[in-house]
């Protein structure tokens, strides 16, 4: 499986991105996914998860209104749609898929099996 994440770049604060995220080799539709992000010198960080049903949403609570996670099944692809961006939200960000078929939403890293190379997100102040 490679999953490859997209749309990542500079905005300035207050502006919005939309990240991407394909899979190819496994699809999509049977598998939660999940945002993470890591900053310089920081832990990486739980964005957000889908279910495998994508009726099922969390977000971190830094993000909430701001941050919505979606997922084409049709197109193996997953989204992060980010607005009113900050500064403190600049970090590459990873999309990665579960390892429970049928699975629900989680925060834990050791719940992914496959990772994406990551997207830089840089918000200026």
């Amino acid at each position: 499986v490679q999953l490859q994440a997209s749309g990542g770049g500079l905005v300035q604060a207050g502006g919005s991105l939309s990240l991407s995220c394909t899979a190819s080799g496994r699809t999509f539709s049977f598998y939660p996914v999940g945002w993470f992000r890591q900053a310089p010198g920081k832990e990486r960080e739980f964005v957000a998860s889908i279910s495998w049903t994508g009726q099922g949403k969390v977000v971190v609570d830094s993000v909430k209104g701001r941050f919505t996670i979606s997922k084409d099944n049709a197109k193996n692809t997953a989204y992060l749609q980010m607005n009113s961006l900050e500064p403190e939200d600049t970090a590459v960000y990873y999309c990665a898929v579960g390892r429970v078929r049928w699975g629900t939403t989680t925060p834990n890293p050791d719940d992914y099996s496959h990772w994406g190379q990551g997207t830089q997100v840089t918000v200026s102040s």
